[in-house]
């Protein structure tokens, strides 16, 4: 069975944010993260794989193509034998509780993928991101979260807003904060992470008490910053630690 023309031109298209709002659907690639999709609870459009690959998928959606048609609708350089169209699921509400990330205008879809992992790992299942933060379904995005984009809830809301609202306490990463060995860390709180090159916003920061750090201890200390999802992995490991 081919690929149709309208389906090509759908699933191209899906590599756009705007389409991907219009369609609320969004594509996924690669045997391991297509499974770990097909495990969850989101709902399938269609799934295109190549002829000779053998996967135990009984679904009536499942659309055998060839390697040049995926070649066509793929977003990687080298097609991985399977590509999944799945819907959008429905944002679900913020929940005051817990140990929550929050990220304030992160551009990179790597690190937003990285992050979504860590959030995963470390048993975070409520991810905050600013309006201008770039978007979850993201292909890029998708691919570099491996799977932990089905068990991590992603709420794109007003951070500002929130952090007046919430009773939990907020921390924010900043280059001047306080040690983050020498500080003594709750179980429940909000982690604020800023941009890549600007970090936390002023309108967001002064909403904020807690400000932590994590220590250079090079000698030289030429370096500007870390990664921010290296660093997220840092402070993570700090907070589940206490």
């Amino acid at each position: 069975m081919n690929i149709s023309k309208s389906q090509l031109k759908l699933i191209t298209s899906l590599s756009q944010k705007k389409y991907r709002l219009k369609h609320r659907l969004f594509i996924a690639e690669g045997i391991k993260v297509v499974q770990e999709f097909l495990k969850s609870s989101l709902e399938i459009e269609n799934i295109f794989l190549v002829d000779d690959l053998e996967l135990d998928i009984h679904l009536d959606k499942v659309v055998k193509i060839s390697e040049t048609e995926l070649k066509k609708i793929s977003n990687l350089k080298s097609p991985n034998k399977i590509l999944g169209v799945f819907k959008i699921p429905e944002e679900k509400k913020i929940q005051h509780k817990g140990l929550v990330v929050a990220l304030d205008g992160i551009n990179d879809p790597g690190n937003l993928g990285t992050i979504i992992r860590l959030c995963d790992w470390f048993g975070i299942t409520q991810l905050l991101c600013s309006r201008d933060t770039v978007d979850c379904y993201n292909p890029k995005v998708v691919q570099s979260s491996m799977g932990s984009l089905t068990r991590v809830s992603i709420i794109y809301t007003d951070l500002e807003n929130f952090i007046q609202e919430t009773t939990l306490p907020t921390f924010v990463a900043d280059m001047d904060g306080a040690n983050i060995y020498q500080s003594k860390l709750p179980k429940e709180g909000v982690l604020i992470m800023g941009n890549e090159a600007n970090g936390v916003s002023e309108k967001v920061k002064k909403s904020i008490l807690n400000t932590i750090a994590i220590p250079r201890f090079g000698q030289v200390k030429e370096t500007e910053s870390l990664n921010v999802a290296t660093a997220t992995a840092i402070l993570l490991s700090e907070f589940r630690r206490g």
